[in-house]
């Protein structure tokens, strides 16, 4: 049997939630936002074809990128920098931030707003087909599968009618700090000024931002707690049949890490695991965390301690069903280092608490590092690989199978877990 095309299998092995809509925001007439991310996939040279190939089939570099960037994951690799400028005194107005020579962008960056969005009719599935979906999940560093382990889930449609048999430890909630942008804020990057930093820029200097409306106070200086991390360095060993051991060197700045993973047997059988000490931790916290939810999961061991370099996935638990134990079978991991967060308020709080207090504004600047890899996947047809993608005139590759609905079921599923 074929296996599956290779942008169907990472399409469907990295699955991630989008955030939910935003509340419009509240306090400081002017805020900005900073976004600052540093992605890497483990065992792609950046530079390479097979890492810059692999990448574009994932999700990155397909060409002019806007905002937002640092959220993807899989992302682009590199660094990736998102800057929203809200400023309720006059919304939607063009501005400049003036950022340090370090950057590597020039002496500014142009914040545009962006174009109103259009309502995008989502295509539906011509039928309903009867489909049968196992889901074990795992948690846990661990060489061998632990006691009351997996929690396991049946999903079937059979002649339209859905059943559930038992069921999956419920995810963990994660507030949503994402900005849901529109019209009213000016962003970088955008579809006409959408440079890319380099691998060595730096956000550490003085910042300002200038425009129609915006506070001529609007200038503040970065440290090095809100610039770029250095790249999580994630090697794996073993193969899908194995205990995967996982390794890294300690991230600068790293507060804390999580790694969690998905791995499709067949067609009918997924599992998923997390480096979590408790059930429950899935891909909705590979994002940026407060210092309260990070200090808070590292008690409960739902997050691992910035002190650790080493995991292990038990032994077996990704192993395909195909025959041999490894035909048709893969399976992705994401882990996220998360990195301080800096806010900065005009004027200073003041420490008499009867003081008044009306600040101009503020600047939220978050960071994180992440690194996605491939476990147990074989590389070795991607001599065609833009192949799964048609011939280039928009034919499909007669010898490629429509997505299964499993595999859509499962998509949906995830998302909202």
């Amino acid at each position: 049997m074929r296996r599956p095309p290779l942008k169907l299998a990472l399409a469907t092995a990295l699955i991630v939630a989008l955030p939910a809509s935003s509340a419009p925001p509240t306090g400081p007439e002017t805020q900005v936002w900073i976004d600052v991310a540093t992605h890497s996939m483990a065992g792609m040279p950046d530079m390479g074809m097979l890492g810059g190939l692999a990448g574009r089939m994932m999700g990155g570099e397909r060409g002019p990128q806007a905002y937002p960037q640092s959220r993807n994951i899989p992302a682009s690799q590199g660094r990736l920098l998102d800057i929203a400028l809200h400023n309720r005194l006059k919304p939607g107005m063009p501005a400049d931030q003036a950022v340090p020579a370090g950057l590597g962008v020039g002496k500014s960056l142009s914040l545009l707003p962006s174009p109103p969005g259009k309502n995008v009719e989502q295509p539906q599935d011509p039928e309903t087909r009867d489909i049968e979906v196992t889901i074990r999940q795992y948690w846990g560093c661990s060489a061998t599968v632990r006691p009351g382990q997996p929690k396991v889930m049946t999903l079937k449609i059979k002649n339209g009618q859905f059943q559930q048999n038992g069921a999956l430890a419920p995810g963990l909630f994660v507030p949503d700090r994402d900005i849901d942008v529109n019209p009213s804020y000016a962003l970088w990057p955008n579809l006409k000024n959408n440079k890319r930093v380099a691998e060595r820029s730096s956000l550490v200097g003085q910042h300002r931002i200038t425009g129609d409306g915006v506070p001529a106070s609007l200038q503040f200086e970065l440290g090095q707690n809100a610039d770029f991390m250095p790249k999580i360095a994630l090697q794996t060993r073993g193969e899908l049949t194995d205990s995967i051991g996982l390794t890294w060197q300690p991230v600068d700045r790293a507060k804390a890490y999580f790694l969690n993973a998905i791995a499709m047997q067949d067609e009918r059988n997924f599992t998923m695991w997390s480096s979590a000490e408790v059930p429950g931790a899935g891909h909705e916290l590979v994002n940026y965390l407060t210092g309260s939810y990070i200090d808070k999961w590292l008690k409960q061991k739902v997050l691992l301690a910035p002190g650790s370099t080493s995991c292990a996935i038990p032994q077996g638990i990704f192993k395909a069903t195909g025959k041999g134990g490894q035909q048709g079978g893969f399976a992705s991991l994401n882990m996220i280092a998360y990195g301080p967060e800096t806010n900065i308020t005009w004027p200073p709080k003041p420490t008499d608490p009867k003081q008044p207090w009306d600040p101009e504004w503020n600047v939220r600047v978050r960071t994180k590092a992440t690194t996605v890899a491939m476990l147990g996947m074989d590389f070795g047809g991607m001599d065609g690989m833009p192949a799964d993608e048609g011939d280039g005139d928009g034919k499909q590759d007669p010898g490629k199978k429509e997505e299964g609905g499993a595999k859509k079921l499962l998509r949906g599923l995830m998302r909202n877990l």
